[in-house]
C-alpha cells in the first residue's frame, strides 16, 4: 500500500505482476549503463555480461532445483509455454498427433492447442471438479498409444488450485509421455524442485516473483533434447536464439534469489493475510463464498463471488477507492466474456460476472486488508440496494431485459 497526494493505493492484484524490489532494480542497472555488452563479443564488458548471465541462471536453477544447464531464458512464461507445448508436438509428431491439456489453462497453453489442432493434432482438454482439480483416472484413460506430451500448469492463475504435480508426472512417465507444467503462477509461492516432481518442462515468469517484465525461461530435464523454437544465432546453447535480455536476465536472477531466501517467510505472511481476508468478507457480507480449494491453494490467492451483483461495477468502485483487483471476466474489462476458469468449475454465469480475484503479496499489510474490507462492505451493500438481480434472476433474464 501507499499514499501519494492523500490518495490512498492498495494493490491487491499480485497474480497479474508485482512490482520491482528494490533490491532487484539496483542489481539491474549498472547492466543499462555500464555493464552493458553483448554477452556473445569476446572483449571484457561483453565477458561481463556473459558473466552476469551465468550468474542469474544459477540463481533461477536454484530456485527450481535444477541444474543451471537445464534452464533457459525465454521472453515470457507465454513464450516458454509454447515452445514447451507446440514445439513438444512438433517435434515429436513422427510417434503421435495426440496430446493432453485442460480446461482451465492460461491462454498461453488453450490458444497453443487452438493452433495444434489446425495442425491436425488431436488435443483432449481434461474436465476439473468444483474445486478445479482435474481427474487422475480421467487423466490415465486419457493416454492413448499417439499421445506424446501433456501439459497441466502447476497452480491456476484465477483461483488458485494447485495440481497434483508429482503424480501427475509419475503417470506421465508411466506411460512414456513428455510432461510440460506451466508454474508462472507457483514459482515463489510454493516450493518447487523438478527432480523431486519428476516434471520434463516447466515454464516460469520473472515479473510474478518481483523481478522484471519480459523475462521468462523453460526448464528442460537434461537428456531431454527439446530442439528450438525459434531460428536464429546460437545463443541459449543453441536453444533460444536471440541476443540476451541482459538487465532482465539479471534482474530474474536476483529476484530469485530473493524468493529463494524468503520463501518459508513469504508463504506464511501472505498465508495468514488471506486467510484473515477470507474470514472476514464471507463472515460479515452475506450470499458470498470463495471459488477454488481452500486446502491445496496459492497462498495469496482469495476468488469470491459476490452475489446478485457484477464484478465489473465492484472492481470500479474499488478502484474509485484506491484498491486494484480483478474481475472473474475476461482480460479486457468492456467484455462480458465470463471466465473460461470459473466456467469449468460449475459456477452459474450470473455468479461469475459477480467474481472478484483478490491476490495479496509482500508488500500487502493488515491495514491494507482491513481498508478493503470496510469499502468492500460499503461497495457490496449499495451495488445490492441498486441491483436488479436477486436470488431468482439468471444471468440470461437479466441480459434480455
Amino acid at each position: 500500500m501507499s499514499e501519494k497526494n492523500n490518495e490512498r493505493r492498495v494493490y491487491l492484484d499480485y497474480s497479474a505482476t508485482t512490482p520491482v524490489k528494490e533490491e532487484v532494480l539496483q542489481t539491474m542497472l549498472p547492466y543499462f549503463t555500464e555493464s552493458f555488452g553483448n554477452p556473445s563479443s569476446l572483449y571484457q564488458v561483453g565477458q561481463s555480461s556473459k558473466s552476469a548471465i551465468a550468474t542469474a541462471r544459477d540463481q533461477v536453477a536454484s530456485l527450481i532445483g535444477a541444474q543451471p544447464s537445464e534452464v533457459f531464458f525465454t521472453s515470457s512464461g507465454t513464450e516458454a509455454d509454447n515452445w514447451a507445448f507446440i514445439g513438444t508436438a512438433m517435434w515429436q509428431r513422427s510417434k503421435g498427433k495426440h496430446v493432453i491439456t485442460t480446461q482451465i489453462e492460461h491462454h498461453a497453453l488453450l490458444h497453443s492447442g487452438d493452433y495444434l489442432k489446425k495442425e491436425g493434432f488431436d488435443v483432449t482438454y481434461l474436465r476439473v471438479d468444483k474445486d478445479g482439480f482435474i481427474s487422475l483416472e480421467e487423466l490415465e484413460k486419457s493416454i492413448r498409444e499417439d499421445t506424446t506430451v501433456i501439459s497441466i500448469m502447476f497452480a491456476n492463475n484465477e483461483i488458485g488450485t494447485i495440481q497434483p504435480i508429482a503424480k501427475i508426472a509419475e503417470i506421465a512417465k508411466k506411460h512414456g509421455v513428455i510432461f510440460h507444467t506451466d508454474a508462472v503462477q507457483a514459482l515463489g509461492n510454493v516450493h518447487i524442485d523438478v527432480k523431486e516432481l519428476g516434471v520434463d518442462l516447466l515454464s516460469i515468469s520473472g515479473h510474478k516473483i518481483y523481478g522484471p517484465k519480459g523475462i521468462g525461461a523453460l526448464y528442460i530435464r537434461k537428456g531431454l533434447n527439446l530442439p528450438s523454437f525459434l531460428q536464429g544465432g546460437g545463443q541459449e546453447s543453441n536453444k533460444r536464439p536471440g541476443t540476451e535480455n541482459l538487465t532482465g536476465i539479471v534482474g530474474f536472477g536476483k529476484a530469485a534469489e530473493l524468493a529463494e531466501k524468503n520463501l518459508v517467510k513469504h508463504i506464511e505472511e501472505v498465508r495468514t493475510l488471506r486467510d484473515y481476508f477470507i474470514e472476514k468478507v464471507t463472515g460479515e457480507i452475506d450470499d458470498c463464498h470463495v471459488n477454488g480449494s481452500l486446502e491445496s491453494r496459492l497462498p495469496g490467492n482469495a476468488n469470491i463471488t459476490f452475489k446478485y451483483i457484477e464484478g465489473e461495477a465492484i472492481l470500479l468502485l474499488l478502484d474509485m477507492k484506491g484498491i486494484s483487483v480483478s474481475t472473474g471476466s475476461a482480460c479486457s474489462s468492456a467484455s462480458l466474456t465470463p471466465s473460461h476458469v470459473l466456467t469449468a468449475i460449475g459456477v452459474p454465469m450470473e455468479e461469475i460476472h459477480g467474481s472478484i480475484r483478490f491476490t495479496i503479496g509482500d508488500f500487502t499489510t493488515k491495514e491494507d486488508i482491513d481498508y478493503t474490507i470496510d469499502v468492500l462492505k460499503e461497495t457490496v451493500s449499495k451495488l445490492r440496494s441498486i441491483s436488479s438481480l436477486d436470488a431468482n434472476t439468471t444471468w440470461d433474464v437479466k441480459m434480455n431485459k
